[in-house]
């Protein structure tokens, strides 16, 4: 079983972050929620919010979205950003892991035939989460409480903070654009 990131790994870009400019140019009043989510993000930055908390009031902007209709737009203009070595390498039982909200992913993951999301679980109406964002030792926490001690036989991420996942994989791989290589570590 392989096991990947979304975001920078598989994707080529953030998927949050291009889901809120294309909110952000569809529905302009989503920018009423930009001084308080820079706010969550100073707290944040300071150590006074969690990531969780952060991410919480930044998905406040879904309270301006028609997520029904804007949701299936935004993958019909964005699919094409899902990298060309995933799509020839993918298999039946690889496992995407993403801090990313769950309600994101799912529709591009059910179009490309990916059958095993573990996402951050955020209410796509509310923006509020159910349990803690999915980063770092939460995603391994999760992965094994879904397939136990499953051998995990490839990794991929793009990022330093996925290390626990790398560890606990036979072979792990840092993804820079297009670009894999060995992951070293620290």
């Amino acid at each position: 079983m392989n096991v990947y990131d979304f975001d920078k790994t598989i994707y080529y870009n953030d998927s949050t972050s291009d889901f809120y400019v294309f909110c952000l140019k569809r529905h302009p009043s989503v920018a009423k929620h930009f001084p308080k989510t820079m706010l969550a993000f100073i707290k944040y930055l300071l150590r006074i919010n969690t990531k969780t908390q952060f991410k919480e009031v930044m998905y406040e902007f879904l309270h301006e979205v028609d997520i029904e209709k804007d949701l299936p737009d935004f993958w019909e203009t964005h699919k094409q950003k899902i990298k060309p070595f995933y799509l020839a390498q993918m298999q039946q039982d690889d496992v995407i892991i993403s801090a990313s909200p769950e309600f994101l992913l799912e529709p591009i993951c059910r179009e490309v035939g990916i059958n095993y999301l573990m996402a951050s679980v955020v209410d796509p109406k509310t923006g509020k989460y159910t349990g803690i964002n999915c980063h770092g030792k939460e995603k391994v926490r999760r992965f094994r409480e879904k397939f136990g001690n499953a051998k995990i036989d490839e990794f991929y991420s793009d990022a330093y903070c996925d290390t626990p996942l790398a560890e606990a994989a036979e072979n792990s791989f840092m993804v820079k654009g297009d670009k894999i290589s060995p992951w070293k570590f620290r």
